[in-house]
C-alpha cells in the first residue's frame, strides 16, 4: 500500500486528498518507482484548479520525481530493482 496526494474534482487546495492506493504492476516496458522526492510545478496547480484539463481523474500531483526502482516490466533492460 502506498500514499499519494490526489484530487477527484477541480478547485482550490481544499480538493486535495491524502489517500492510500495500490500501485499497478508495470507494463512490459515500464518501471515502478517508490518516490523519495517529487517536484511540484505550475502545471500541477493548473490541473488542480481546472485551468488545464487533467489527463484523468482522480489525478495525483508531481510529474517529476526521484526514488528507488521497485519493479520492472518484462522487456526492461536498462533498469534493475533497487
Amino acid at each position: 500500500m502506498a500514499k499519494r496526494i490526489q484530487f477527484s474534482t477541480v478547485g482550490g487546495p481544499e480538493v486535495l486528498e491524502y489517500v492510500d492506493f495500490e500501485p499497478e504492476a508495470p507494463g512490459p516496458q515500464a518501471v515502478v518507482v517508490r518516490n523519495k522526492a517529487i517536484g511540484l510545478n505550475f502545471i500541477d496547480t493548473y490541473y488542480r484548479s481546472g485551468l488545464y484539463p487533467a489527463p484523468s481523474l482522480p489525478s495525483g500531483l508531481g510529474a517529476e520525481g526521484a526514488g528507488v526502482v521497485e519493479a520492472v516490466g518484462a522487456e526492461v533492460t536498462r533498469f534493475k530493482v533497487g
